[in-house]
């Protein structure tokens, strides 16, 4: 039976879980052999680490040393190539039942090693209804050596006959001290760099990661974070609202185009456009599905890059409400606390309340509701303006 200590040995898969010390112990405990089940739900909020859990947890479970890093099998589930640990994640909006019919058809095979077949759905908020009907009937009756690993923000955002068939492990967001020190060591980051980098993530450590390493990253933040304070004129929010939607498809962009050229490079191949030099009659739906993909992945990786500057536009204001009712300790944005300190003062802390309900209200009609992006920002900045100082 695996021994469990306080804290994860260094260079264990569970060093990079940073801050969930109650889920490790769990996990761990379960690798020892205690409290296992056949099907597990990880929850959590953007950033904490649940995908990287559930992998953490495959690599533990095919581990002889339960979970030491440095063997074949870690290594292989770490990297995604292990043959036993399936990994579903998708780039579309939504997961559909064909992708899960195929991931339960894997799930009935017999593992290829002699311990778990691991099937990992990091975006189980996304499955259609169709899709969760064919995962359903495979939770409830699992083969023995099979494991389904789900991950979702929350659980509600789970089908209420799946969630109730699997065992909770609920991450918390770090602390800003723990993403820091993280930091420090995984990145070898100076203290200041890794403090900066913890506050403005708000305890999501891809985000920390990345604003830890790429200085475009963090001039990307600055400028909209800078935004909250110019404002004040119905020109500045129109202005602030295109900027902001064209940041984020400049970004989509940059992040697609390389993907989606490999992926027509490949598709012309397979179908010998190029060596050929003509189109067989299967290549044009082909293409037209290839298309039809790529254009949704780009959609989805704008809003998830609109949605990442709205919470860096939510921390603007709850900065001003902590200003503006005297509250101690570090602000988010310290780096920016004369704007805090003018937001602050033109307001009220109710108002600075209300502009954050109304950012997640833009959020909720793009992310729900289809609105368009450029629609949804302009009425948010419209709502956001700055009232003007009354001379005293």
């Amino acid at each position: 039976m695996t021994v469990l200590r306080d804290a994860p040995p260094a260079g264990s898969v569970w060093e990079q879980l940073v801050g969930q010390r109650h889920a490790v112990t769990a996990l761990r405990t379960a690798v020892g052999g205690q409290g296992m089940s056949h099907s597990w739900l990880f929850t959590g909020p953007p950033g904490s680490g649940r995908s990287n859990a559930a992998i953490a947890f495959a690599a533990a479970l095919q581990c002889e040393q339960g979970g030491c890093g440095t063997c074949h099998e870690c290594h292989t589930v770490l990297a995604g190539s292990h043959a036993d640990v399936s990994v579903v994640r998708t780039q579309k909006l939504s997961i559909g039942v064909d992708e899960v019919r195929d991931l339960v058809r894997r799930a009935a095979l017999a593992p290829v090693g002699r311990r778990w077949q691991v099937m990992i759905v990091e975006d189980a908020d996304r499955l259609t209804d169709q899709a969760c009907n064919a995962l359903l009937k495979a939770i409830e009756e699992p083969t023995d050596r099979t494991l389904w690993m789900l991950c979702a923000p929350t659980v509600e955002d789970v089908l209420a006959t799946i969630r109730s068939r699997c065992r909770l492990v609920t991450l918390a967001t770090p602390s800003t001290d723990e993403v820091a020190a993280f930091l420090v060591r995984t990145e070898g980051v100076g203290d200041a760099l890794a403090s900066y980098a913890a506050r403005a993530s708000q305890g999501h450590i891809g985000r920390a990661r990345a604003l830890a390493r790429d200085e475009a990253t963090r001039n990307r933040r600055r400028e909209i974070v800078s935004l909250p304070a110019r404002l004040t004129s119905l020109g500045a929010c129109m202005n602030a609202s295109a900027n902001l939607a064209a940041v984020a498809k400049e970004e989509a962009d940059a992040l697609t185009g390389e993907l989606d050229a490999a992926e027509k490079v490949d598709l012309d191949a397979t179908y010998g456009v190029v060596e050929r030099g003509r189109r067989p009659r299967e290549y044009a739906p082909a293409l037209s599905a290839l298309d039809k993909a790529q254009k949704t992945r780009a959609k989805r990786r704008q809003l998830d890059v609109v949605d990442r500057g709205l919470m860096d536009l939510v921390s603007v204001y709850r900065d001003a409400i902590a200003v503006g009712v005297g509250a101690a300790g570090p602000l988010v944005n310290e780096e920016i606390r004369g704007d805090i300190e003018l937001i602050a003062a033109s307001s009220s802390p109710e108002l600075n309340l209300r502009r954050i309900g109304w950012i997640f209200e833009a959020r909720e009609q793009m992310l729900d509701f289809n609105v368009p992006v450029a629609l949804a920002l302009d009425s948010m900045m419209v709502a956001l303006r700055v009232p003007e100082r009354t001379s005293r």
